[in-house]
């Protein structure tokens, strides 16, 4: 190891620039205090958190070589400015009552910052986790995870005490420093390092080898059939989650009829589940593997969107809610654990940006379809049997990866064999 680098000390650096960047998923504290002050309509609120995902996969997509290239320090710096300035700029748009400003501000800039804060500290931790793939990437997620639930009461408070534009400068400050030194220690280890004792557990069977399908640069994975079935898989699962995530204080209003302090604290529970989701559903992926890991997520979603409509138990109601945010945020953790398994670690930071273009297209429709649906219809339920739907096709995918996996499988142990033959 690298002399004064602790792994777990890049951990939690990650965890530091994920917690930022997640804020995002509080979003919707803005949505009442926006349409209040400037008659905004639903569909207008949530498009400015359609523009920071859709811009997320872009950058994620597009800088992902970049990442692999210039090394994560430099990646996170870069996230942290065009993140920070991007959330004091949406103070100024507020202060200038421009709609555009901020859709340019949040959207776009805050966008990037977040696309490129995503992918660069979590690629690396998979370098330096080759024991604990799951664990690893688990821990930085569960950060971008537990940031609504840190910065939902902060947002509230701060929006009551201050207004709008000057919670936007206030936050925007705080998250570059947070950013700009979680940036500061990330490294990336050694070609060739391994953990202290990795290699002894794997000799005694106490540990087991990372044994990847492939070893593959990033325009060879967009080639085959495994890239586009991790892309679908995540698509329906950020689609469907992330679009009640946006109306998360609404929909609970609406449905259960709580009020909106209730509804707030609602939000910051999800927050809580959405973390917690993430690092256990990995560490758990770890044990059982990431094909099973994501065709549990989609049977119990699929049941759990169907029957949604119909509940109006508060309890049951926010138990089914908290369910769904564990798979949602299970699924963005386990991924790159799942990239390395299918194409390698060579370049898995640029893969792990293209696949993330599945949560730029996720933004865009997800929120859109159900202020759609509530500015149509009046209700949000609606969405909620079509995203039902959606989940049955995401099983059906679950299903084809793991018959190309084990295809797969035989073939690189059958030309295992055959190179044995010759050789003998």
């Amino acid at each position: 190891m690298k002399q004064g680098k602790n792994r777990w000390l890049i951990a939690l650096s990650a965890v530091g620039i994920h917690i930022s960047i997640g804020s995002v998923y509080a979003w919707s504290n803005f949505t009442a205090p926006l349409k209040e002050m400037f008659g905004w309509s639903d569909s207008e609120v949530a498009l400015t958190f359609s523009i920071a995902i859709l811009f997320l996969g872009l950058s994620a997509a597009f800088l992902g070589h970049f990442v692999e290239k210039y090394g994560p320090r430099k990646a996170g710096l870069l996230a942290a400015i065009f993140f920070g300035v991007g959330i004091i700029g949406s103070g100024f748009a507020v202060h200038v009552e421009s709609r555009t400003l901020l859709y340019f501000f949040y959207g776009v800039l805050g966008g990037i910052g977040l696309g490129v804060g995503y992918i660069a500290p979590v690629s690396t931790l998979v370098k330096w986790f080759p024991d604990r793939r799951g664990l690893a990437t688990g821990l930085a997620i569960m950060g971008f995870g537990f940031a609504a639930a840190i910065s939902s009461p902060i947002m509230n408070m701060l929006i009551e005490s201050v207004g709008v534009a000057n919670t936007f400068y206030t936050l925007g400050i705080s998250y570059f420093v947070v950013m700009l030194l979680s940036s500061l220690y990330l490294e990336k280890p050694e070609e060739g390092w391994l953990p202290d004792g990795y290699k002894e557990k794997i000799k005694s069977g106490k540990a087991k080898p990372n044994m990847d399908l492939s070893q593959l640069m990033a325009n060879e994975a967009v080639k085959t059939k495994r890239f586009w079935y991790l892309w679908l898989m995540l698509f329906i699962n950020i689609t469907c989650g992330i679009a009640i995530l946006a109306v998360a204080k609404p929909l609970a209003m609406e449905s259960i009829g709580i009020d909106m302090a209730a509804a707030a604290a609602l939000v910051g529970a999800i927050g809580i589940f959405n973390g917690l989701g993430r690092i256990g559903w990995a560490s758990f992926s770890d044990i059982i593997g990431r094909p099973a890991t994501y065709t549990t997520f989609f049977v119990l979603q699929m049941v759990i969107f169907f029957i949604l409509p119909d509940i109006s138990i508060e309890w049951l109601f926010i138990a089914l809610l908290i369910v769904v945010y564990t798979c949602y945020g299970g699924g963005f953790a386990s991924i790159p654990a799942y990239i390395g398994d299918l194409f390698g670690t060579k370049q898995l930071g640029a893969i792990h940006g293209y696949i993330l273009t599945a949560w730029a297209a996720a933004g865009l429709v997800g929120p859109l379809f159900t202020a759609w649906i509530k500015d149509t219809t009046g209700s949000y339920s609606g969405s909620l049997t079509f995203f039902s739907g959606l989940f049955v096709i995401a099983f059906i995918i679950s299903i084809l990866i793991r018959v190309d996996i084990n295809k797969l499988k035989k073939s690189k142990i059958d030309n295992q064999l055959s190179m044995k033959n010759k050789a003998s």
